[in-house]
């Protein structure tokens, strides 16, 4: 009994409990078209199998330790024939080709014949790989030619005696690499390299996919294919040239390059097959050869493709020089974590076609090599590169590239796509080859025109008012009409507008004019309402403040806003250092008591400072948001209320928070009624009471708060026509529950920053729409809004990577009241609009996704480093909250004896308690397996 080579004994423990898949076959498939001798093919078959003792061995398992078994001469597959329609022999060779060997009993080769009974044949070859490697493929189809021809002539095979069989070749390579534990033997000094040369190296790549990795993987894969042209060939290879490196290591840079600004990471370990045929005697032999090695791609600090170039060749050199090791010895020395959803150490893999070989010669029949693909995927992906040549001049013709990915990970179209990039990529590094990586153009034609326009909201309605002129435009054409409700009592548009101007010569009898700012501190009522269009129609701002803050924090706010009037409809108030204070009561303002004139409109202007609303701030200071009345009357009028759903509009968020500015505007300016909440904070019944009384349209609940409505009583949304959610990404649990129980409703995710103007981009579940599987989008752009996913460089990123979120558009604050600098470094530049336009950067990460929404990831400054890896803890929530098991998730940093770990904290779903094991198998089939464990 014969040990096994290390490759052998990597893929016989791989294939020990068996290989469904047929992930290590390797068919080759031969057209032969003409008169087919079938008992010369079936004797050509027993001829080569003899020849070869690869192909007739097998691998028992003697007390769990792999042995090969050489037959003896005779043990040859037999030739299986098929007798079908020409049309159908494709298919039935791809199936054929798929079907598993039993490597501890079955010869490894299986020969199939498909044929027509006529002159139309497939002959299907199935090598397992344990036995040999593509360049075997080559050998053993010119072997059985050369015996086939042999054969119909009546006589013997005349080949030269084959020095060495396989396994001369196993036991020569035990004795060339020595004992490990030897510090002089070959196979200790390249393990000692090897483990220097991939310390720290990442557990995974970081590219993302289309869905999350399985726990364990299927090996299900296809394959896509794409062509760079001659010109691109020749500039490659005229790099390459210049590089010192092979136009095969022009092509893993600039995969490499673009795997990098797809997202992967700027530490990339790429396996790359090595031919280990290096002496003569093994040229035409039958067996397996190839190894892997790691090459690493460094791709950090945005360099020039030129270096990139330059560090791919130092790596592939360096690998090859050190590729004696066995892959298993590696894997077997690093020990990294493993997983059964991935590859140890590397993931994505290059490979290098083989020089074509001359067709085989099979006399009187015409031959045509075919590839059969499995449809299985060793890895991620694995992109195989075909360079051609002119056959008289040797000139580049072109490169063929196929890429091979994993069903599990990647869709057809994601994989074409990625192909097709990188040949935009390399024929941009063959023309431009010291342009820095993040400069090259990734994005197609039509990409481009989706990114800047298709994907974009709608043009702004032009509408040059302001809130106050826009609100009693409505008031004087419906006088009548129900404006607000409040505790049982109604207040007209025509009401609303007298109670309003009472106010505003109020408060231009204390001085308030143009440009001011009025602070305003009440509870939630008609007064209020009133109180805010007051200061708009004295040509003021307003300025929120919110009761629950602490007296120091409101009377900050107010120094720095400059409010010299503070409204209030309480007895007493807090010191807030302003010079008046107007106080709102029933008894005055409420029934005309108190006159006076309203100032002098005529000075109003869109561009006038509507209101102020004060933020939190990173440095724990508040921060005053500046907003001018056109981007109100831009979110009021915008097209998606329409309809009818926001006919009536529950007004219960604290005056001071932007969810405010659409409770009031988009209702009271499109002609609706304010359902105004009580004072104070709402309880769940009681919140779902009072939006069922008064019959509530359309409202926006918090994140939290619709997913308690969705634990506890979804069906109290049922009599909505529109739930809004939002400050936090929608929970899917709560998304379903809602629309089960209520399939009238429906369910919008709403994002938009206080920056913007409350709302940027809505993402609207209608009744009847089906549900996005796993995360809900945040959507696409309200009207004359842009969204833009940019690079560090400001540079739009391709649909499906990561980027950080900028806004644009005419919900766009005027900057920070007060602060220049923060204006400056938050609203910045816009590239994509005309000169002077600007854009907001949230700090958030977000994707287009293929369909044109965007999907929110979490924020930029979250990003974690764990075990070489990067890490959005928000985008781990989001996966354990659309459990339906789970109501609320968050995921932070912990430290452990083994470094920073992730921690996953879930609150239960209304009636649901789940187990530390439920909460372990809820992230195993959404997540990354580096990160949960």
């Amino acid at each position: 009994m014969i040990p096994l080579s290390h490759a052998q004994r990597r893929l016989w423990f791989l294939c020990r409990d068996g290989d469904p898949s047929g992930l290590h076959n390797i068919p080759v498939g031969l057209r032969l078209r003409g008169d087919l001798d079938r008992a010369a093919l079936a004797a050509a078959l027993a001829d080569v199998t003899d020849r070869h003792e690869a192909l007739r061995t097998v691998f028992p398992d003697e007390d769990g330790c792999p042995r090969q078994h050489v037959l003896e001469p005779g043990a040859a597959p037999d030739l299986t024939v098929t007798v079908c329609p020409a049309a159908e022999h494709g298919e039935r060779a791809r199936s054929a080709a798929g079907r598993p060997f039993d490597v501890a009993t079955e010869v490894p080769l299986r020969a199939h014949l498909f044929t027509d009974a006529a002159d139309e044949h497939q002959l299907l070859l199935v090598l397992h790989h344990i036995a040999g490697d593509g360049a075997s493929l080559d050998v053993l189809v010119h072997d059985l030619a050369a015996a086939y021809t042999a054969r119909v002539l009546g006589g013997d095979a005349k080949w030269p005696e084959l020095p060495v069989q396989y396994p001369d070749f196993a036991l020569w390579q035990q004795e060339v690499l020595g004992d490990a534990a030897d510090p002089e033997s070959l196979h200790a000094r390249q393990l000692d390299h090897w483990t220097g040369a991939l310390a720290g190296l990442p557990e995974e790549h970081a590219l993302p996919t289309d869905r999350p990795r399985p726990a364990v993987a299927s090996y299900r894969g296809a394959v896509v294919s794409a062509e760079a042209g001659a010109a691109v060939h020749a500039g490659l290879a005229a790099l390459a040239r210049e590089r010192h490196a092979t136009p095969f290591m022009a092509v893993q840079a600039a995969f490499a390059a673009l795997l990098t600004r797809l997202g992967a990471g700027t530490d990339l370990p790429l396996g790359c097959p090595v031919d280990g045929r290096d002496d003569e005697a093994l040229h035409d032999l039958v067996g397996l050869f190839v190894d892997t090695v790691v090459v690493r791609a460094d791709t950090s600090g945005d360099p020039a493709f030129t270096e990139v170039l330059d560090r791919v060749r130092d790596a592939v050199l360096d690998a090859h020089a050190h590729r004696d090791l066995p892959f298993d010895a590696l894997v077997e020395r690093l020990n990294p974590p493993r997983s059964p959803g991935r590859h140890p150490l590397f993931q994505i893999a290059v490979a290098s076609q083989r020089d074509a070989h001359d067709e085989p010669v099979f006399p009187g029949l015409r031959v045509e090599t075919e590839a059969v693909r499995t449809d299985t995927a060793k890895f991620d992906l694995t992109l195989e590169v075909d360079e051609r040549h002119d056959p008289a001049t040797g000139a580049p013709t072109g490169i063929g590239l196929a890429l091979e990915y994993a069903a599990d990970l990647f869709d057809a179209e994601t994989a074409q796509r990625l192909l097709d990039r990188l040949v935009r990529l390399a024929a941009a590094v063959a023309h431009d080859p010291a342009a820095p990586i993040a400069a090259l153009d990734l994005l197609t034609p039509a990409e481009r025109a989706d990114l800047a326009h298709g994907w974009q909201g709608a043009p702004a309605q032009p509408h040059a008012t302001t809130v106050d002129a826009l609100f009693t435009a409505r008031a004087a054409a419906h006088p009548e009409r129900t404006a607000a409700v409040c505790a049982g009592r109604e207040a007209s548009y025509g009401e609303l507008d007298a109670l309003s101007d009472r106010l505003a010569a109020r408060l231009a009898r204390l001085g308030v004019r143009h440009g001011d700012t009025v602070a305003v501190l009440m509870d939630r009522s008609v007064e209020l309402i009133a109180a805010t269009l007051g200061a708009l129609k004295a040509g003021a701002a307003y300025l929120p403040l919110d009761a629950a803050a602490p007296p120091a924090r409101s009377a900050a706010i107010v120094a720095e806003a400059g409010a010299a009037v503070l409204i209030t409809d309480a007895g007493s108030v807090p010191d807030l250092g302003v010079r008046h204070t107007l106080r709102v009561d029933d008894s005055g303002d409420g029934k005309g008591s108190d006159g006076g004139t309203a100032p002098d409109r005529a000075a109003a202007h869109p561009e006038a400072l509507a209101y102020v609303m004060y933020t939190s701030g990173s440095t724990g200071t508040p921060k005053g948001v500046a907003v001018s009345h056109r981007e109100v009357v831009a979110l009021a009028v915008d097209r998606r209320w329409r309809g009818g759903a926001h006919e009536r509009v529950l007004f219960r968020s604290p005056h001071a928070f932007d969810a405010s500015t659409y409770e009031l505007w988009v209702p009271l300016l499109n002609g609706g009624l304010v359902v105004i909440a009580p004072p104070g904070d709402l309880d769940v019944p009681a919140l779902a009471a009072l939006m069922q009384e008064q019959r509530v349209t359309g409202t926006f609940l918090t994140a939290t708060l619709f997913n308690e409505l969705a634990d506890r009583c979804p069906e109290r949304l049922a009599t909505l026509v529109e739930v809004m959610t939002g400050g936090e990404a929608a929970s899917p649990a709560a998304v379903r529950r809602v629309r089960e129980h209520c399939p009238g409703t429906t369910v919008t995710n709403a994002y938009g920053p206080t920056e913007t103007t409350t709302f940027a981009a809505t993402f609207a579940m209608a009744p009847g729409a089906p549900l996005p599987d796993g995360q809900v989008p945040i959507g696409r752009p309200m009207d004359g809004t842009c969204l833009h996913i940019l690079d560090d460089r400001l540079a739009p990123v391709p649909p499906g990577v990561t980027g950080e979120l900028y806004i644009a558009g005419t919900g766009l604050a005027r900057g920070y009241l007060g602060r220049p600098g923060l204006t400056a470094e938050r609203f910045v530049a816009c590239p994509a609009g005309p000169p002077g336009a600007r854009m907001y950067r949230t700090g958030d990460l977000a994707r287009w996704n293929t369909a044109g929404q965007v999907e929110y990831l979490g924020r930029a400054d979250r990003q974690v480093k764990i075990r070489g890896l990067r890490i959005e803890p928000g985008e781990i929530e989001n996966v354990i909250a659309g459990h339906p098991s789970v109501g609320r998730a968050a995921v932070t940093v912990v430290p452990t004896a083994a470094g920073p770990a992730l921690a996953g904290y879930a609150v239960p779903a209304a009636g649901a308690a789940p187990t530390r094991p439920s909460c372990a198998g809820i992230c195993g089939p959404n997540c990354p397996t580096t990160w949960c464990r």
